[in-house]
């Protein structure tokens, strides 16, 4: 059965809400296919999770499908959690927050996931605080990256208010913020935009942007460039 035949296989017993079908689905990719966890998270999961979301945002399918679909992928998740491999650990510190949506409170999981298996120092908390709450727990645990997960465009200006309040605390000038999922993956250059230090479409992209943060130089950003050539364009009509 090749990856095509699996991932259909997936995703009609995800709209159905067949649990069964769909452990059934991931057992033969790990077992049959020699599979890795983090294949499985990468190439199956995710995507699948994506997927949904697309689809219950373009009226699709409905919000039944869309919640037993998402629960489903978080039990598997929870499932196979443990079975991530362990690197080493390391001193850096990660803290991953979310919108309250199911969906990306899910995706945000992953990411933990993925942070905690490559040895980082990880809290997850989830979507519903406020942003008080998060720049009181950033103050008490003092991340190397903050991670902010799958917002809505009716979020985006609570992202942007935490970034401008940390720039302007300046409470934590070495850590960096990340921006994953929802409407960061749908809407290019929003990231850079509203201020954030880097931007990672997938939870493996994730780790490896925050690991070589210590290691690289800092991201080459596009929109101020582009904002000064604009600047640039108007004072010369001016003269």
């Amino acid at each position: 059965m090749n990856k095509e035949t699996y991932m259909h296989r997936y995703m009609d017993a995800l709209l159905t809400g067949d649990r069964h079908v769909c452990r059934e689905v991931i057992e033969d990719v790990l077992h049959n296919n020699n599979a890795s966890i983090i294949g499985v998270y990468s190439d199956i999961i995710w995507p699948m999770m994506l997927e949904i979301d697309r689809l219950y945002r373009e009226d699709k399918i409905t919000s039944v499908q869309e919640h037993l679909a998402t629960r489903i992928n978080r039990t598997i998740v929870d499932q196979l959690q443990n079975k991530l491999p362990k690197q080493a650990a390391t001193a850096k510190k990660v803290i991953v927050c979310s919108s309250s949506k199911e969906i990306c409170e899910l995706g945000a999981q992953m990411v933990t996931d993925m942070f905690e298996s490559a040895g980082w120092n990880v809290r997850f908390i989830g979507g519903g605080l406020t942003n008080d709450d998060i720049l009181t727990y950033v103050n008490e645990f003092g991340p190397d990256v903050l991670v902010v997960y799958g917002t809505e465009p009716s979020d985006t200006p609570q992202v942007r208010n935490i970034i401008d309040r940390v720039r302007e605390v300046n409470a934590w000038p070495n850590m960096k913020i990340m921006l994953c999922g929802g409407v960061f993956g749908r809407a290019e250059g929003l990231w850079e935009e509203i201020g954030a230090d880097l931007y990672a479409p997938t939870p493996s992209k994730a780790v490896e942007l925050a690991s070589a943060q210590n290691e690289t130089v800092e991201p080459v950003r596009t929109i101020n460039r582009r904002k000064r050539k604009y600047q640039q364009t108007e004072k010369s009509k001016k003269e």
